[in-house]
């Protein structure tokens, strides 16, 4: 691979407060292009990769681990986990990415999109255009929902299902986000914030099994749709003990749960219960780390704010992931990978030969963010063997779009062709049926090929640690 995935590395590890000298122990191999598009989007895979690996190899040395070898990542590894979901098998089954109501719409004056793949969301949007959510998708309701959005500004259709809580963003250009005040909130935010928020007595960690640095860390993963589930998939790669806790009324998209959440266990708990908040309460108080995946403040009605969670674990690890960033007029809003592509000019930078608007080849937000928050987390456990202290990362999906458009060399490398993915993907038999998936894009000096369980059955597991 050339310079520009280098300088790439560099520059994720660098927005980690990484030691800039440990890059050199990485060795990107493959082609280039192999997530083919306009903005360097494997230059961007790649380095978040590295950078999970990197700081998997910190937490490694403060465990006392050896960590001899290069650290080897294969773009085309990469490519294939980053599109994971267009792999995934169930008894030779696939599964479709979006619904019918998910997807690009003309407006009066441009294009909205909308993302309806969620029940609750689906029935907003349809509220939102005076439709009826009982009605079946089928071509005739999709024909009505292009009638209401083609006769409305784009932004008026934004605005109109956003306030109905639902799911929809106007396409603009990069000359019209750019100046938008969330850009200006999100472009004054680093990539990544990463800082101790508490002092706390430093912990020592038993040393780590060779290849597996988190093994004993216990993770409590409170996120859905592809970043955060990425992030704590990788932590369960590398040897964490990832308890995945959804609320009974949100249940997950099975190809979702299948596609992110290897390695894991999944558990269903009603917050507002008191036998499910003591129990929850409980597992904070032996968890090494939790990971949220919600907007700013959302989780804060159920004590789940960094202060609150610490009250049961002071030297708690704390990870918050969002769509629009910490602060501005859209930090409270809901997004996704496919929205934040569309409000932030990607869409109009990839625009398609016949004018529509484009998409990145892989949900490249999502994935990427995903392991520059697993990074965070790996670093932050060992600054915490080191240095003690309650550790707080942040990031947003709109920020990794903003270090995409404008941080990253375009056109430094040529746009290949995606590779073939059998010499990537693997199968096993999961309770799911015969599961066929995408492995993980990097494995460390002595660590694991894949994770060492299949998906279980989504909320089908106890609310307990493996060795609770």
């Amino acid at each position: 691979m050339g310079n520009s995935t280098t300088e790439a590395i560099r520059t994720a590890w660098a927005a980690l407060g990484g030691d800039p000298t440990a890059v050199a122990a990485v060795r990107p191999a493959g082609p280039d292009g192999v997530l083919p598009a306009r903005l360097p989007v494997t230059d961007l895979a790649v380095a978040c990769v590295a950078a999970a690996g990197l700081a998997a190899l910190e937490l490694a040395r403060a465990r006392g681990a050896a960590t001899d070898g290069p650290l080897t990542v294969d773009s085309r590894a990469v490519a294939v986990s980053f599109t994971s979901e267009r792999h995934l098998r169930v008894d030779g089954r696939g599964f479709s990415g979006f619904a019918p109501l998910s997807r690009y719409w003309p407006t009066a004056d441009g294009w909205v999109r909308t993302h309806a793949n969620y029940a609750h969301h689906r029935r907003r949007l349809l509220a939102a255009l005076d439709l009826d959510p009982a009605r079946p998708d089928d071509e005739a309701l999709v024909a009505a929902v292009g009638e209401r959005i083609v006769a409305r500004p784009a932004v008026e259709v934004e605005q109109r299902v956003t306030a109905a809580h639902g799911l929809a963003v106007a396409a603009r250009s990069p000359e019209e986000w750019d100046p938008h005040p969330q850009a200006a909130a999100v472009a004054a935010e680093p990539l990544v914030r990463l800082h101790a928020d508490a002092p706390a007595a430093a912990r020592p960690a038993p040393p780590a099994p060779p290849g597996l640095p988190a093994a004993g860390v216990r993770v409590l993963d409170l996120t859905r749709v592809i970043a955060g589930p990425v992030a704590t998939r990788f932590l369960a790669l590398l040897g964490a003990d990832v308890l995945r806790v959804d609320s009974p009324g949100l249940p997950e998209l099975e190809p979702q749960h299948l596609d992110t959440d290897a390695g894991k266990r999944s558990t269903l708990l009603d917050l507002g219960r008191p036998a499910d908040r003591t129990r929850f309460e409980a597992l904070v108080a032996d968890a090494d780390v939790v990971v949220t995946g919600y907007r700013p403040g959302a989780l804060d009605r159920w004590g789940l704010s960094p202060e609150a969670l610490r009250r049961h674990r002071p030297d708690l690890v704390v990870a918050r992931l969002s769509a629009w960033g910490g602060t501005g007029p859209w930090a409270g809003r809901r997004g996704f990978d496919s929205l934040v592509q569309a409000a932030t000019g990607i869409a109009e930078i990839e625009r398609r030969p016949d004018g529509t608007p484009g998409v990145l080849p892989a949900q490249a937000l999502d994935h990427g963010t995903g392991y520059l928050l697993a990074a965070a987390v790996l670093r932050a456990l060992a600054r915490r063997v080191h240095d003690g202290g309650a550790w707080t990362a942040e990031l947003s999906l709109a920020r990794t779009a903003g270090w995409l458009r404008h941080d990253l060399p375009a056109g430094s490398a040529p746009a290949g062709a995606p590779p073939d993915p059998e010499p990537w993907c693997a199968e096993r038999d999961a309770p799911a049926g015969r599961l066929r998936y995408a492995l993980p894009p990097l494995t460390l000096p002595g660590g694991r090929r894949t994770w060492a369980g299949p998906p279980t059955r989504w909320g089908s597991d106890p609310a307990v640690w493996s060795a609770g």
